[in-house]
């Protein structure tokens, strides 16, 4: 069981101060908010790209590549990459710079993207959204397996017998299929036998276990094996010495920022009664003590089959110090309690097959 955090590296207003912190200033914050996660133990980090003003990290690799030299273990990876409307041929190079870098560390995380702003930013149309995802992810993936790449399609001039370079250390890069929950995404990553990144971010993540059976039915049938496969999920949350005061420093910024997605997405007001519902052990949302973060995440693995856990903070700005802590507190604290729960079911496992 893997445990780590993504981040999309926001710069909301402060909800205490209105004041908003610099693109830089936050970037810097997010280097240090790695080297720590590396420092504590935790396995994975990853930064989203955006292209937006409450964002900051619209080159993930880049931002990755600035801790990768002063980091360790810890893997590094896009959370996601909108590959929908980006060129594969940089996007591998970006990655494999990265991975060269890191000794190894290197992961890309490719999606389609919730938010559209890179589709007019770099000349793309949404009508084609769904081709232009499909392309891009069979370029990226012939680049991963093969230096020269003969490739011919629809949005993109052809390929001809051409090396792509750096190569990276690992061979081939890891591709890992993120989605929100949309079933086509998810019969997508099993037929290629990807390993998949669900966005369980609102209702119960029970709801997920269907997907995570249809993926691996779909991998199976396809001729891969599913039990080599990872299922990873990505989730809100926030981690304090206790529950309440996890909660009462979560909540402000969380609904800042789900009242202005809302908004443009003509979702309802995200209120407390909404945050509290979800912070039950049955909810989306991982908000709490080290024990009932830890919880949540042995149940999740239970019930939906996660292999690896990314707790998203922050959601909206929140004090860089908080931030560090809840990591500190995710890697000392937290992830050593679930990694042991699952090392005991494996060996209970692996006894009752003997």
């Amino acid at each position: 069981m893997e445990i780590g955090i993504s981040t999309f590296v926001e710069t909301t207003p402060d909800v205490q101060t209105g004041k908003v912190i610099s693109h830089a200033q936050r970037l810097r914050e997010v280097v240090e908010e790695i080297i720590l996660a590396d420092q504590v133990g935790l396995d994975v980090f990853g930064v989203g790209e955006h292209h937006r003003e409450d964002f900051a990290a619209s080159s993930p690799a880049v931002v990755l590549a600035a801790a990768a030299s002063q980091t360790k273990k810890i893997r590094l990876t896009s959370a996601v990459t909108v590959l929908s409307s980006a060129d594969p041929v940089r996007v591998f190079q970006d990655f494999a710079t990265l991975d060269g870098i890191s000794n190894g560390r290197a992961e890309i995380m490719a999606g389609r993207g919730s938010f559209i702003e890179s589709f007019p930013l770099f000349g793309y149309d949404l009508k084609d959204y769904d081709q232009l995802f499909e392309e891009k992810l069979d370029l990226l993936l012939q680049l991963t397996q093969s230096e020269k790449v003969n490739w011919k399609g629809k949005f993109r001039p052809a390929i001809h017998n051409l090396g792509v370079y750096p190569r990276p250390v690992q061979n081939p890069l890891p591709v890992w299929i993120g989605s929100g929950g949309n079933a086509q995404s998810v019969v997508r990553a099993g037929l290629l036998g990807l390993p998949l990144v669900l966005a369980i971010i609102g209702g119960s993540p029970r709801h997920f276990a269907p997907l995570v059976k249809l993926y691996k039915k779909t991998s199976a049938k396809a001729g891969h094996d599913p039990s080599k496969l990872s299922v990873a999920s990505h989730s809100h949350g926030f981690i304090a010495e206790d529950t309440q005061t996890a909660a009462d420093k979560f909540f402000p910024p969380t609904q800042y920022v789900m009242n202005v997605l809302g908004r443009e997405r003509g979702w309802g007001y995200y209120d407390r009664s909404t945050f509290d519902q979800a912070r039950s052990l049955e909810g989306a949302l991982y908000v709490g003590d080290p024990d009932t973060v830890a919880e949540k995440i042995i149940h999740l693995r239970k019930h939906v089959g996660i292999t690896r856990f990314m707790l998203h903070v922050p959601v909206g700005t929140m004090p860089h110090e908080d931030v560090m802590n809840a990591i500190r507190l995710l890697g000392t604290e937290v992830a050593p309690r679930v990694r042991e729960e699952v090392s005991k079911w494996e060996k209970e496992e692996h006894s009752f097959m003997e």
